[in-house]
């Protein structure tokens, strides 16, 4: 007779076109999926979601009658960090305590909403593409960051539905400040994928910065031959200023390690001039403003002087962050647009500990690289002045995916519209979290958040249970991308109780847990749609 645990050994198989999961439990009853899975599909191709519709009305009677006081939509505002960790931001128990203070940051989550399980994808480009796609990084094809010499065979973007695209048709206008990371020839550019206008870097700082580092990257910069062949490969290193159906012109250029540590803070200076322009125009604006700090390699700005305690280069990097945040905010203030703006600050992944001590902090198991929760659970904090009531906490679900149908929708594109907006040849990965994020005792629509690593369908978490069934191990300590092993995790899939062990060190497994079955019922339903739903192979 077969053991228990050899009743819930499974396989998952990711093919280019197919993923498929084989999961064997001793007893799967017909309904148990039923009563512990809440969620309901709105259309076949969209995720399921739990119906809150008396909290929807609720919400949608409140936008209703602010625009009715404003006389125009909301503006909507996202501040993207890059790798700043769960636990660097004074709010998330990080701040003076680590020798950062972040009183601005720590502001907004004390008059606003702070999400304690708030999720990225696990490394840059995956989380940059999602949000603006509202589909896994898996099913459009920019599943990690395009690297010096990667060759793409096709443009990811030239058949998606871009949230910029979907907003400017419905009379915003679009811009992006800062760090870009998905793409830089010509047709991946965010002005060439529906913004209106792109002011920023191409790439992250390090890849910016190796080219004038002598010692950081002293084989590179002290080899005369070797840089000119990087030259003819690097990514670009200029400010980029380009318009949607217009010219693109390269600004200055980095030639420095003192040039990217004044980058941020020109940056934040052109946010806060289009902002104080763009409140005196009859249009509503969406703008994303992502930070190229706290991405290693950080060099302080020499004209900012110290702003940490701690001094290490990363902390002076996270207070400068927390310094724009605060001027940022303040220029919606002064604009008189704050009671009309939504803010939402977070990361778009965790920590990159193989930077380290040129890194952040999570309370954490894993970093950047990994889907254990310190490389995908990230700061998320929403504010709205007037319309989300101060010092709210929810540990309740949110993917940053969210964040396209929570725009859709104050841009006055409701759900059931989507289905006609939307392609139907294709699956969309968010849920439309509007009413969680402004109700004044929101609860999440979203049951499940699924992890991916590449194309390795690696984890799942639903309610407070996370289920791996594929791992990536570092060998050493802080290696989460650098010295690291991607693993099946054996005879059984690693399943944690969050709530109780949220290091993610002692599974329950099926000993001390009754849901694992449901569990991985909804991972295989998951799977289940890379069947109907092939994902895109751009060659990366």
């Amino acid at each position: 007779m077969k053991s228990k645990l050899q009743c819930l050994m499974f396989t998952i198989v990711v093919a280019s076109q197919a993923v498929s999961l084989t999961a064997f439990s001793p007893r799967l009853a017909a309904d148990e999926t039923a009563t512990f899975d809440r969620s309901v599909k709105l259309a076949e191709n969209f995720e399921a979601a739990i119906p809150r519709p008396d909290q929807d009305q609720a919400v949608d009677q409140k936008l209703a009658n602010l625009e009715k006081k404003m006389g125009r939509k909301p503006n909507i505002l996202w501040l993207v960090v890059d790798d700043m960790g769960y636990g660097d931001p004074g709010c998330y128990g990080g701040g003076g305590a680590i020798g950062a203070a972040t009183p601005n940051i720590d502001r907004l989550a004390k008059e606003g909403l702070k999400l304690t399980s708030c999720y990225s994808q696990q490394t840059c480009t995956p989380t940059r593409s999602a949000i603006l796609t509202g589909r896994l990084p898996m099913r459009t094809g920019l599943i990690r960051p395009i690297l010096a010499g990667d060759t793409l065979t096709k443009n990811p973007w030239e058949d998606e539905t871009s949230l910029p695209k979907l907003l400017g048709q419905a009379g915003y206008y679009t811009l992006l400040t800062g760090k870009w990371h998905v793409g830089e020839p010509k047709g991946m550019r965010p002005h060439d994928i529906g913004f209106d206008e792109f002011y920023g870097f191409y790439p992250a700082q390090k890849e910016i910065s190796q080219g004038v580092d002598a010692r950081r990257f002293p084989d590179l910069v002290n080899n005369p031959e070797r840089l000119r062949a990087f030259e003819a490969i690097k990514p670009d290193d200029h400010l980029e200023h380009g318009f949607k159906g217009g010219k693109t012109e390269q600004l200055s250029q980095i030639q420095s390690t003192e040039d990217m540590g004044r980058a941020e803070k020109k940056l934040a200076d052109f946010t806060i001039a289009r902002i104080k322009q763009l409140a005196k125009k009859d249009q509503p604006f969406f703008l994303e403003h992502c930070f190229m700090k706290v991405h290693c390699d950080n060099f302080p700005n020499p004209d900012l002087g110290p702003l940490s305690a701690a001094r290490y280069y990363y902390k002076e990097a996270v207070a400068e962050v927390d310094l724009h945040v605060g001027e940022i905010v303040k220029a919606l203030d002064e604009a008189g647009i704050l009671d009309n703006t939504l803010v939402f600050f977070t990361s778009d992944n965790g920590p990159q500990m193989d930077g380290w001590p040129d890194a952040g902090y999570t309370p954490f198991r894993g970093a950047k690289g990994t889907t254990f929760e310190g490389g995908v659970r990230v700061p998320g904090i929403a504010y709205w002045k007037g319309i989300i009531a101060p010092g709210r906490e929810s540990d309740e679900l949110f993917d940053l995916m969210d964040l396209f149908g929570v725009a859709l929708n104050l841009a006055g594109i409701k759900p059931q519209q989507l289905a006609d907006k939307l392609p139907s040849d294709r699956y969309y990965d968010f849920i439309d979290q509007t009413s969680f994020l402004l109700a004044d005792e929101g609860k999440s629509k979203r049951e499940a958040v699924y992890f991916w690593w590449g194309k390795e369908l690696m984890a799942c978490r639903m309610k407070e249970y996370k289920a791996h069934v594929k791992v990536s191990l570092p060998e050493a300590t802080h290696m989460h991308i650098d010295y690291a092993t991607l693993r099946d995790v054996g005879l059984a899939p690693w399943l944690f109780n969050l709530y109780i062990d949220p290091k993610e060190r002692m599974p329950v497994g099926h000993r001390r847990n009754a849901w694992l079955a449901s569990v991985l019922a909804k991972l295989k339903q998951h799977g289940g749609t890379f069947k109907k739903y092939p994902p895109k192979n751009i060659g990366l």
